[in-house]
């Protein structure tokens, strides 16, 4: 909506978060100043407890903000500063969190860790700091990204954790206007060695030019667009003395986007959607062609919107003003 000011994805937006407010965001037992997005086995068809997790309330922020930036007052600030301030009730001293809330097993849980959860809530909350500019909100999401710098410091390859990238580029303007505890160096370090992994771990694929551009050998369309929406956002922060880095970013976005355009189904009744993979494998590339193969066609909501989110970023950086 925000690229095209189409009034219909307007009107998915607003039915979209009625749905998600109905359905998914309830109060914390005995928490009355808390509100979760939870995930009820009956909506989902699953034979998990009742439960909240991190990274769902943390991406139920960045859609409801996202949301406000287009419909004003859609959700109230009340329901989301009481969102925050559940993100806030899982994050631990050290910056890491919890990273579910079961109620029938005693409350916050630990014992799974998500690799994308803390770049999520660290994004969820700069996204509330900007709609309420309070500094709870603000410090929280930097000791975040904080922790996982402190965790990965040193290691030549680090998880491709995209989120904490499109975190970093909202949190990097703020250390101009604000006090903020945690060291700037410190989150850029973090965020050039995430992107340094990326483009160092991208295949060759040269003998195969259909696969040119893809992040992985298998011709999967997602692991390339959220590496993709990662590299567009660092390419907004990285300074001038990583021009080498940058110079390489730009060459890997300008391949991957071309693996997603060719990937993207151009014509028929499915006309836009996104692939799981762009072919079938005819080589065995993977543990288990025959599933992979059967699933290769297969297009999921997140397989869109992950390529669209790259594609948007891309051209909003690239493309000729309009």
């Amino acid at each position: 909506y925000e690229w095209s000011s189409d009034g219909k994805s307007l009107e998915a937006l607003v039915r979209a978060s009625r749905f998600f407010q109905n359905c998914c965001v309830a109060p914390v037992p005995g928490e009355n100043d808390l509100l979760a997005v939870w995930s009820d086995p009956e909506l989902t068809r699953s034979n998990k407890p009742l439960q909240a997790k991190l990274g769902g309330t943390a991406l139920g922020l960045v859609a409801l903000l996202s949301l406000e930036m287009a419909k004003p007052g859609s959700t109230s600030l009340v329901d989301l500063r009481k969102l925050g301030r559940f993100v806030l009730y899982l994050q631990k001293g050290e910056g890491n969190f919890y990273s579910k809330y079961i109620p029938s097993e005693g409350g916050r849980q630990d014992s799974w860790t998500s690799l994308y959860y803390p770049g999520e809530a660290a994004l969820g909350l700069l996204m509330l700091y900007h709609r309420d500019p309070a500094p709870e909100w603000l410090e929280a999401a930097a000791r975040a990204l904080g922790y996982l710098a402190r965790s990965r410091e040193g290691r030549a390859e680090v998880p491709v954790d995209h989120w904490s990238l499109l975190a970093t580029a909202r949190l990097l303007p703020l250390y101009h206007e604000h006090n903020i505890t945690v060291p700037r160096k410190a989150i850029l370090r973090h965020a050039v060695q995430i992107s340094e992994s990326i483009v160092n771990n991208r295949p060759a694929h040269a003998n195969d030019p259909l696969f040119s551009g893809s992040f992985e050998r298998d011709g999967r369309t997602t692991p390339t667009a959220v590496r993709l929406e990662g590299l567009l956002a660092a390419l907004e922060f990285l300074p001038g003395e990583e021009q080498e880095l940058r110079t390489r970013i730009v060459s890997s976005v300008q391949d991957g986007m071309n693996f997603l355009l060719r990937a993207q189904i151009s014509s028929g009744k499915y006309a836009g959607g996104m692939p799981r993979a762009i072919r079938q494998l005819t080589q065995k590339k993977v543990a288990d062609i025959e599933q992979f193969n059967r699933r290769a066609t297969e297009v999921r909501i997140d397989y869109v919107q992950h390529a669209m989110s790259a594609m948007i970023q891309y051209a909003a950086m690239f493309a000729p003003k309009r």
